[in-house]
Formats: structure tokens, C-alpha cells, sequence
């Protein structure tokens, strides 16, 4: 799967560089999503905290190509209270319907990945063919740049969303 577009939300540029990062390894396209209303200061801190704990959708501006022209789609987001980064939330479930196989890269501060995979695939209504997280440090320091290749070819290799396995495969009941 070549035809990859990469989609970032960054608060802070640390998931920004991430992205960055995917792309310049794999040499696919980066768009970005960014706030309608800035985020500067404490307001804007405590903005986040609020949009994490009530699972806000706010305003938000898309700058990129449609994702409906590319295979897959993988999504770099900040993990916010141990919740999915509020503009992400936003882009998911705006543009759901346009959106083709995805694969979600958290970028966190120690927890929450899981959940921000699972509440995409709540709001895609279908699991991600793939997740990854790296910690802030780790993109600070540039030690998560093994594992962001291995992800990135992760994604290049998947034939589609069928193919994949999901951890409900593996279980006692489905056998």
C-alpha cells in the first residue's frame, strides 16, 4: 500500500515531528489539521483538559488533499487525559464516511493509546488496521524512530482492512 496520507493534529509540535518523521521515512504526503480558535496560554491549556473530559468536537480547519483519494490514511494525534486529542476527534468523526483503511500513531506523555484507538474506531464504526505510540520523550530524543519505521512499513505492507488481524480472531470463542 503506497498510496498512504498522513493526517496530524500537534498541539505542542511534538506530534507534529512525528509525523514528519513517518513521512520523510516513507515518503508519503503529510496534512494537518489545526484549531479554528487558538489554544495559546492557560485558557488554551485548560480548553484541552475540558475537550478531553467531556469528549468535545471542536472547531477545526483540514489542509490536505481528500483522504478518499488514498489507500489508507494513518493519524498522528496527542493523547490528552489519557483521551483522544479533542481536534482529532473532530476530523474523525467529520469526515468518517471519506475516510479509507486508517492506522492511528499516538503520540503520549506515558498512557492512554489504547483509548484513543478504540474511540477512533468507535466513532469509524471499524477497528484501525494498525496502532502505535511513542512517548513525547521518545520523539524528543529521536529513539522512536525504529519503531515509527516498523510502523510505517506496517502500514505500506497491509493489503486492506480485512486482512487484518483483530485481537476478537484470537479469542477462545471465535475458534
Amino acid at each position: 500500500m503506497n498510496n498512504v496520507l498522513v493526517i496530524v493534529y500537534s498541539y505542542t509540535g511534538t506530534s507534529r515531528r512525528a509525523a514528519e518523521l513517518l513521512c520523510s521515512q516513507q515518503g508519503w504526503p503529510l496534512a494537518e489539521i489545526t484549531d479554528v480558535r487558538s489554544r495559546s496560554g492557560a485558557l488554551g491549556s485548560w480548553r484541552c483538559v475540558l475537550d478531553s473530559f467531556f469528549r468535545r468536537q471542536p472547531a477545526i480547519h483540514y489542509d490536505g488533499p481528500p483522504p478518499s483519494d488514498f489507500d489508507a490514511v494513518v493519524l498522528v494525534s496527542p493523547i490528552w487525559m489519557l483521551q483522544l486529542a479533542g481536534p482529532m476527534r473532530s476530523f474523525v468523526a467529520r469526515q468518517r464516511n471519506r475516510l479509507p483503511d486508517v492506522a492511528v500513531l499516538s503520540v503520549m506523555g506515558g498512557q492512554g493509546a489504547p483509548n484513543a484507538a478504540a474511540e477512533i474506531g468507535r466513532l469509524l464504526g471499524r477497528a484501525p488496521i494498525l496502532s502505535c505510540a511513542v512517548t513525547m520523550r521518545e520523539v524528543d530524543d529521536g529513539s522512536c524512530a525504529a519503531r515509527v519505521q516498523a510502523f510505517g512499513t506496517a502500514v505500506g505492507g497491509a493489503q486492506n482492512a480485512s486482512d487484518a488481524v483483530r485481537p476478537v480472531a484470537l479469542s477462545p470463542q471465535s475458534i
